[in-house]
Parts: structure tokens; C-alpha cells; sequence
């Protein structure tokens, strides 16, 4: 009889272990399967971690190349000879020589300064309805061409009408229209100088804007190398 017994419990104690171990495999992860060590980067997760995947990603607009020179757009119907070139100066920064070149369709000044008066030369038959728009800097050039423009355009920063100072005294050596950006109100960076005759774009010429003072103390030959960057 004591034999008995101590079979049976015997038993119960190997059915208790056996019963321990399954539930064991089951809450926690199959056996053999080693458990991860940190938290698990989702699908959406990973992809918006690379070099500018997803919506979070770090993506930032490749940056203006300089050259100095006029991008004529495809004119169409629009007299080409209308505008053939032009000289751009400023008042802070560079020599009388290096803002006095003649008007031209390349090496046209385009580094400036915020709050620096900006003037136009241009070599142009039309002696009106020119007209400056200075746009924050856009990769996608085509745009202007067939683009109504507005100062509720995104990216506007300001106008700048041309017309032939027929009432100045040498008309052959004044300016046909000036603008600067105020520093509290602009931004630095790169901009587009969009010529446009009776409201439609002829040429772009990239530019690019620095701080007050920051080209100040440059010399030409450093405006020079920041116009071929």
C-alpha cells in the first residue's frame, strides 16, 4: 500500500514539472528563438531614417551654381534682341571697377549683400515695360515660362522696374532701376533675378545674398571666385 502511494505521488510530481514547461514555452517566445535585444525599427520607421527617405527624412534643396551669366529663356514669340545683356552694381561691396563693367550676358555681378543698393544697366531695345522679379531661389527654371507673376508668388521678394532714365542728364551712363532687400525681412541665400518684358520671363540670372558687411572687406579677386562657385 505505502508502495502505492508513493508511486502515485510520484507521478503527480512528474506531471506538476511537465505542466510547468509547456506553459513556460507558451508565454514566452518558441523555443530556440533567442529574444531581441532592443526595440524594433518598423518598416516606416526605417525608411524614413536613410538619407532623406520618408517624410521625416533630412532633405534639403541642392544649392544654386553660380555662373555669372544670363540664362536666356526660350522666347517663343518674344523678341530675342529685347534684352541682350546687362550690368548689375551695388554699393557695398567691390571696387568702382568691378561694378562698373559693361553690360553683358556673362561674368554679370551676382553676389550681394542684404540691405546693399542694387542697380541695372541693361542692354536692351525696349526702353519699358522691363521689369526685375527677385525670387527666392528655384531648381526648376522651366517654370518661369509660362509663370503669371505676382508678388503673391511663393518665394517673392521683391520688384524692380526698368525704364530708360531719359530725364537724367547722361541717360547713356545712369541706372534704369534700383532695389535692395532689407536684412530684417530677407533671408540669405540664393535668388533668382527674373527679367521680364510685358509680363513675360526672357532671362534668369542666379544670385546669391550674404549678410550686411560679410563682402565688405573682400577683395575683387575673392567676389570673383565667389561669382564661380
Amino acid at each position: 500500500m505505502f508502495r502505492k502511494h508513493r508511486f502515485i505521488c510520484l507521478l503527480l510530481a512528474l506531471l506538476m514539472i511537465a505542466t510547468l514547461a509547456a506553459c513556460a514555452n507558451g508565454n514566452g517566445t518558441p523555443a530556440g528563438t533567442a529574444q531581441p535585444s532592443g526595440q524594433e525599427q518598423t518598416p516606416d520607421a526605417a525608411s524614413q531614417s536613410g538619407d532623406g527617405g520618408g517624410a521625416s527624412g533630412s532633405q534639403t534643396a541642392s544649392p544654386a551654381k553660380l555662373t555669372g551669366k544670363l540664362d536666356f529663356i526660350d522666347l517663343d514669340d518674344r523678341d530675342a534682341s529685347v534684352l541682350c545683356g546687362v550690368s548689375v552694381h551695388g554699393n557695398q561691396a567691390g571696387s568702382a571697377e568691378f561694378n562698373a563693367k559693361d553690360p553683358a550676358a556673362e561674368g554679370v555681378r551676382c553676389v550681394f549683400e542684404l540691405g546693399e543698393w542694387i542697380e541695372f544697366y541693361p542692354d536692351a531695345d525696349a526702353e519699358y515695360y522691363l521689369r526685375v522679379w527677385i525670387l527666392r531661389h528655384r531648381d526648376d527654371q522651366k517654370n518661369y515660362k509660362d509663370c503669371k507673376f505676382s508678388d503673391l508668388m511663393p518665394g517673392f521678394a521683391s520688384y524692380c522696374d526698368l525704364h530708360y532714365p531719359e530725364d537724367a542728364e547722361d541717360p547713356g551712363s545712369w541706372y534704369w532701376g534700383s532695389f535692395f532687400l532689407p536684412p530684417e525681412e530677407c533671408e540669405t541665400g540664393y535668388y533668382d533675378f527674373v527679367f521680364t518684358y510685358e509680363g513675360k520671363a526672357i532671362a534668369v540670372l542666379q544670385t546669391r545674398f550674404y549678410n550686411e558687411n560679410e563682402l565688405a572687406s573682400k577683395s575683387d579677386a575673392e567676389l570673383e571666385a565667389l561669382m564661380r562657385e
